[in-house]
């Protein structure tokens, strides 16, 4: 899955009650275990004492693990007689000492007292080591195969409810669906009937599987042994979505049965399961189409089923639906036929073996174009008045099909591949297999209105999708601890694949200022192992994030630089033949690396200490003469006091690469493998300088002695060219990220960009505008404006020429293109030149035409942004905002009317997005970031986050990634105690559960941060201003 990529950082993709978890242990610090497998996240939930029960005697379905019942008792029993023996040496009245110190006879009474409690601990040992296959617990011995007293939750009926974890038992497996569903457009409900032919593995007497807001009627059961259906008990158990199907027989091992239910539900609100969806059609009438979005655990939503990656089966779906609309699912159609007036039932081919969550189908009204590739059928679908912009996606998912068939070495399995652009979607798009979904922006594209960066996420994103009918849908993981292996690897062959495929696009300079930004999030403290133990809905929603999607790329560019590309190449291929229609774990791909590396490299266990700690390294490098003195520490950005040390047991193995002053192409960049906590590195002769992590591709941040810093920005200054773009735009990030830890002062910061005169390259310009952005919105938001204007005066000294150069066009390469767009951006907002005046005379221009005069895609936003400072040029955005057909142009046009500063007016589009109506709730993450970038709508925006908040949670779910970036982004400026306090208050006063989120220890963290920051560097930069 996409995540919402207008911001894919502040990840960067997509809920029951409050506090009903017992919180799981994080990770293990890999230097502190020697064990470096991650934990199991199929623990026993307890839940609220108000829903559980506790049960005596036998369990069906439960754990046969006598060793740790036995490890539990015995120290249980151990604890207990300490706790005893404690007391009578308190009690000390056995032996008594004389006056003259020395100890007098014991007691006949004493005597014996000692020898019942000698006798009683023998007798106890015996029971523990004597008596055969005996588990001990509080309860007393229980032999093997008999169950110890359980905890078991109740079910809506009041009965027990036969399984107690999380986590679906393994005893039986689907392997086919056979799913009816009829959705009813005009009463927004849908019926449905599903058929699960089920194996089992261990002998039960139960079915669990999962159910979510499902009104079932009807239950049978079938066998080849039986001679009819037979009717069953059905438990349910909402807190964890589970229902357990009780058969009337023991099932046996071996058997297949078949579960038939028939149920009934509403058409979702929200954006997840089976949801429903109005728009205006080419005739200006609402209408209304039903759509899925599964991942990842709300097909359970839809229809009854085994909900989790691993439990894959095939699946055969039937749509019903009037006969005026159309349906696509998955599959090609098979069979139409009528089957009542005005309905007809679509038959689709059986699917090949997937999860639950890759399930989808839509009923609405599209039209569509087509091309054959390959024996297959790409098709994309949109509204019928959108059509027109469909021609691009076309191309782009052809040409990319055809790249992934031949690099990989496997042919995409299916006879078709759909591509639909849905109205109203929350994520960027959904990857189901054969039927890939997208948000409008993300698939539509306008000549007339699509600036070059929405070209180049329009292909962004379906190199993303496609990528994952590979990584994800023919090989997935197997639990979402694990989610990286999709997302990480469909984010790598995204900038791969157009890297190759569209080099214009320049898209590794995207994914390089995306590895920029994951590494601030990845500093912190609250950040995670990208390999993470997750339980709860609410750890597999803020399971998409950054982290999974960025930083598992930039680990695989790592790897793949390292080990060189024949070779990942070649892992990467044995890795998807060897595990086909099958669902994999970590290991299982560094296996298949190692497969070809054939011991020269033991890919294991260097990937290991990547994916099974949090954050990164920070690497220094002192050079003196030939030889460079490396040494590596986790790089944190620590709230704690200036003489912190980073913790000493975080160790990576880091495959430096570094160029020299004296580095000739051929054999540059060296590499080196850091896997111990320092070491030395000689050199074949002395240098001028040394540049480490050549082009940022691996995933460190590198610090200087002073003199190598200083030896470094001279370099900038008199031969910048001598470096790449990429390591400019890095050594600029690497030390502004340096004073963030106390490790290099603001004043060097502010000296390395002296060289910007010079610079000429989007990259490294958009870098340092970032990193002054992030001081220039802290001292503004702290109400000090004479010292943010210093800063946007700095800037214009370093780059007011090239913005004077600058021309309101849509002319040059694409990278010149963005940085038009980024610098003329910057202009306009900060009132540099007369940036502002052209502006606005564009928008007049556009306005007095009534719309129709062309407008320059690139600088669109700008002058749209320059128009709605005035009430007229505001409501005229409006207008046209409800009318436009191009979603380019409504997306430029609903950023500047939230760049407003009317209070009423930003309170107004906040309010009407959440109600979905006029605007859609999909755009309010994107208002509420452009809101809280304004001096006014920062507070509105947190305000508004905290009077909603309700709201916000039923509408886009705890833990996703739209909550996610709520969080942050209403937040991430504030830098002042009280803020902070504030903050604080608000979430712990809401539930354990929500205060525990991810999101929420980052925002406050990076208030912390914030606040440290300020108190470190404010003299510092009033003095340089």
């Amino acid at each position: 899955m996409e995540p919402f990529p207008h911001d894919r950082i502040q990840l960067p993709r997509n809920m029951i009650e409050n506090s009903m978890f017992e919180e799981e242990p994080d990770v293990v610090d890999l230097a502190k275990e020697p064990c470096l497998h991650p934990l199991e996240p199929d623990e026993v939930e307890y839940e609220p004492r108000s829903s559980r029960l506790l049960v005596r005697g036998l369990g069906e379905n439960e754990m046969d693990e006598d060793e740790e019942d036995y490890e539990s008792s015995a120290k249980l029993l151990g604890m207990s007689f300490m706790n005893r023996s404690a007391g009578l040496r308190n009690n000390a009245s056995g032996y008594r000492q004389s006056s003259d110190g020395s100890c007098s006879v014991p007691s006949l009474r004493t005597m014996v007292v000692c020898a019942v409690v000698l006798l009683i601990a023998v007798s106890v040992i015996m029971v523990i080591y004597l008596l055969p296959k005996c588990t001990f617990t509080k309860e007393g011995c229980h032999k093997k195969n008999h169950t110890m007293e359980l905890i078991y939750p109740l079910a809506t009926s009041g009965k027990r409810f036969p399984w107690a974890k999380t986590r679906l038992p393994s005893n039986v497996v689907p392997l086919h669906y056979d799913l009816i569903l009829q959705p009813n457009l005009i009463t927004t409900k849908f019926a449905g009937s599903v058929q699960i032919t089920v194996n089992v593995i261990q002998v039960t007497w139960n079915i669990i599987l999962h159910s979510s807001g499902l009104n079932i009627t009807k239950a049978t059961l079938t066998s080849a042994g039986w001679n009819q259906a037979k009717p069953v008990e059905v438990l349910e158990y909402p807190v964890r979505d589970q229902i357990a199907v009780v058969a009337p027989d023991a099932l046996l091992v071996g058997q297949n049965y078949t579960l038939s239910i028939d149920y009934s539900s509403n058409l979702s609100d929200t954006y997840y399961g089976f949801y429903k969806v109005s728009y205006k059609d080419e005739h200006a009438n609402k209408s209304w189409l039903a759509a899925t979005q599964f991942e990842p655990l709300a097909a359970r939503s839809a229809f009854p089923c085994f909900d989790e990656p691993a439990f894959k089966a095939t699946f055969l779906i039937k749509i019903k639906r009037d006969e005026q609309h159309s349906a696509l699912s998955n599959m090609p159609k098979k069979v139409t036929i009528p089957v009542a007036a005005g309905i007809v039932q679509d038959e689709f081919s059986v699917s090949l073996k997937m999860s639950t969550y890759l399930v989808a189908f839509i009923v609405a009204n599209l039209k569509n174009i087509s091309k054959e590739t390959n024996r297959t059928l790409v098709s994309i679908y949109a509204m019928p008045q959108k059509l027109g912009q469909v021609e691009h996606a076309l191309d782009t998912a052809v040409r990319l099909l055809e790249f992934y068939q031949k690099y990989f070495h496997i042919e995409y399995p299916l006879q078709k591949l759909d591509l639909v652009a849905i109205p109203d979607f929350q994520a960027g798009a959904m990857e189901n297999w054969g039927l890939i979904t997208f948000r409008e922006t993300t698939l539509l594209y306008d000549d007339k209105t699509s600036s070059a960066m929405d070209k180049k996420l329009v292909t962004a994103v379906i190199a993303h999708e496609l990528a994952h009918q590979w990584f994800g849908n023919l090989v997935t993981m197997e639990w979402w601890n694990d989610l990286w292996l999709n997302e990480g690897f469909a984010t790598f062959m995204e900038y791969f694949a157009m890297e190759k495929t569209f080099p214009e696009l320049q898209t590794d300079e995207e994914f390089l200022k995306l590895r920029f930004k994951t590494m601030m999030k990845d500093s912190l403290n609250a950040s995670r192992p990208i390999s993470s133990v997750v339980q709860s809905s609410e750890q597999i929603e803020e399971m998409f994030d950054a982290l999974s999607y960025i930083k598992g790329a930039s680990l695989l560019l790592m790897l793949k630089k390292y080990i060189k590309h024949d070779s990942f190449q070649a892992g990467i291929e044995n890795y998807l033949h060897n595990h086909s229609y099958r669902s994999t774990r970590s290991d299982d791909l560094w296996d298949s690396m190692n497969e070809i590396t054939n011991g020269t490299l033991d890919v294991k266990k260097l990937m290991k200490t990547w994916i099974l700690q949090k954050g990164f390294p920070l690497v220094t490098v002192k050079r003196k003469g030939k030889s460079l003195y490396v040494q590596q520490e986790r790089f944190l950005r620590s709230v704690e006091s200036e003489n912190w040390t980073s913790d000493a047991s975080y160790l990576w193995h880091i495959p430096l690469s570094y160029t020299t002053s004296n580095c000739s192409s051929i054999l540059c960049p060296y590499a080196y493998l850091l896997d111990q906590k320092s070491a030395t590195i000689e050199l074949q002769e002395e240098v001028k300088w040394v540049k480490f992590n050549a082009d940022m591709n691996g995933y460190y941040i590198v610090h200087y002695a002073e003199d190598d810093w200083n030896t470094l920005i001279n370099l900038l200054r008199t031969d910048p060219f001598a470096l790449s773009t990429k390591d400019r735009a890095h050594l600029i990030n690497n030390i502004f990220s340096l004073v963030g830890i106390g490790k290099v002062s603001l004043l060097k910061a502010f000296h390395l960009l002296d060289y910007l005169v010079k610079e000429n390259h989007t990259v490294p310009i958009s870098q340092a505008l970032f990193q002054l952005s992030l001081i220039y919105d802290l001292v503004e938001k702290r109400g000090m404006p004479n010292l943010a204007a210093r800063v946007v005066e700095r800037v214009e000294k370093l780059l007011g020429s090239k913005i004077d150069q600058q021309t309101w066009t849509d002319n040059g390469t694409l990278s010149e293109r963005e940085f038009r767009s980024t610098v003329l951006a910057f202009a306009c907002s900060h009132h540099l030149g007369n940036c502002s005046t052209t502006a606005t005379k564009l928008f007049n221009e556009w306005k007095a035409s009534n719309g129709t005069k062309s407008l320059p895609t690139d600088v669109m936003k700008t002058v749209f942004t320059a128009g709605a400072k005035t009430d007229d040029g505001w409501e005229f955005l409006l207008s046209m905002y409800t009318s436009s057909v191009s979603e380019a142009e409504k997306h430029k046009i609903l950023e500047a009317l939230a760049s407003t500063e009317d209070v009423r007016k930003l309170i107004w589009l906040m309010q009407t997005s959440l109600e979905g109506d006029l605007i859609r709730a999909q755009e309010l993450t994107h208002i509420i970031t452009t809101v809280s970038q304004s001096l006014p709508g920062h507070l509105l925006a947190w305000d508004f986050v905290k009077e909603n908040w309700e709201k916000l949670i039923r509408k886009f779910h705890l833990g996703s990634f739209a909550i996610q970036n709520i969080v942050t982004v209403s937040t991430f400026q504030f830098s002042t105690e009280a803020h902070l306090l504030e903050v604080k208050t608000f979430f712990e006063s809401k539930s354990e559960k929500i205060s525990q989120l991810r999101c929420v220890k980052e925002a406050i963290e990076t208030i912390q941060l914030n606040i440290k920051w300020m108190e470190r560097n404010l003299a510092t930069l009033q003095q340089w201003l």
